[in-house]
């Protein structure tokens, strides 16, 4: 596991540097099966690429044969890629977010530090013994704090909570189990129910975290019309959100920061932390 989402994460560096307007994603797709492939040895992929760029950057599961990363990427946008090899049956599941002009403009720097500052506070907090579901709602909490503090939403964090605001930017959950299959089996063992809630309804694991338990950790904020537009008419939802910002954005698509994190005796290992993960650093190395 460490092998492959090493070499996983090396591939995404090298198809961060070639991602220009004017490629297709597609293009960014075969990069990232040659590079593992030729360079590490991982004949398969753990799933299909989700490469999306700009609005496609908002569709959870893009890249099947329906939508199949087949859009021109622009001046200006985000991308979005979702990406790891296989080896010896043993997968990675790794995503980053960056800005194809090589640097991040103003909004870009808000939405990515909302998903970024979640992914920090849930990975700071993990240990064995800490309930996955209880971690989905902090990083939750902590992107609804930031797209406050940047004038994306309004009003009291606490009360939005109750409403589940934060599900209307992460319709999905915080993270699985990962080894043989990218979303591994076991979580939700015999005493373990799936939670009927927003957002916790799509978690994959329900259980408390376990030493030597390899999992994502994968925050995202998304701006999705359909999703936003009913929450706009929802009189329990509409009072938090900043409807004029938050329809400026929708054509932005998304950000996704996703990591492979082994639990230790303490705390985590970060499998992938070889790909750029902050801004600083995602700068910087597309400078290079």
């Amino acid at each position: 596991m460490r092998y492959v989402c090493r070499v996983s994460a090396e591939a995404h560096k090298e198809v961060m540097k070639k991602t220009k307007a004017g490629a297709m994603e597609y293009q960014m797709e075969a990069l990232f099966k040659y590079i593992t492939y030729a360079e590490s040895g991982c004949r398969f992929l753990s799933y299909t690429c989700i490469c999306g760029s700009g609005p496609n950057s908002a569709i959870l599961h893009y890249g099947h044969a329906g939508a199949p990363n087949a859009r021109l990427i622009k001046e200006g946008e985000i991308v979005m890629f979702d990406m790891g090899g296989e080896y010896h049956c043993y997968g990675a599941d790794i995503s980053r977010s960056w800005p194809v002009d090589g640097k991040f403009s103003q909004a870009q720097c808000e939405v990515y530090t909302a998903v970024f500052d979640a992914q920090e506070a849930v990975m700071k907090a993990m240990k064995p013994g800490v309930s996955w579901p209880a971690m989905h709602r902090l990083a939750d909490r902590v992107i609804c704090e930031t797209l406050k503090k940047f004038g994306y939403l309004q009003g009291d964090v606490d009360e939005m909570m109750k409403v589940f605001i934060g599900s209307l930017f992460m319709p999905h959950g915080l993270g699985h189990l990962l080894g043989l299959d990218t979303h591994d089996v076991g979580g939700y063992p015999e005493g373990y129910e799936r939670s009927e809630e927003p957002g916790l309804r799509s978690l994959r694991l329900g259980t408390e975290l376990k030493e030597n338990m390899i999992l994502t950790v994968e925050p995202g904020c998304y701006f999705i019309p359909f999703v936003l537009e009913s929450a706009f008419k929802n009189p329990e939802q509409a009072p938090f959100l900043n409807e004029e910002k938050l329809r400026s954005m929708f054509n932005f698509g998304g950000v996704r920061i996703e990591d492979d994190v082994l639990v230790t005796a303490d705390g985590i290992e970060n499998l992938s932390s070889a790909a750029p993960r902050t801004i600083e650093d995602i700068e910087a190395w597309l400078a290079k």
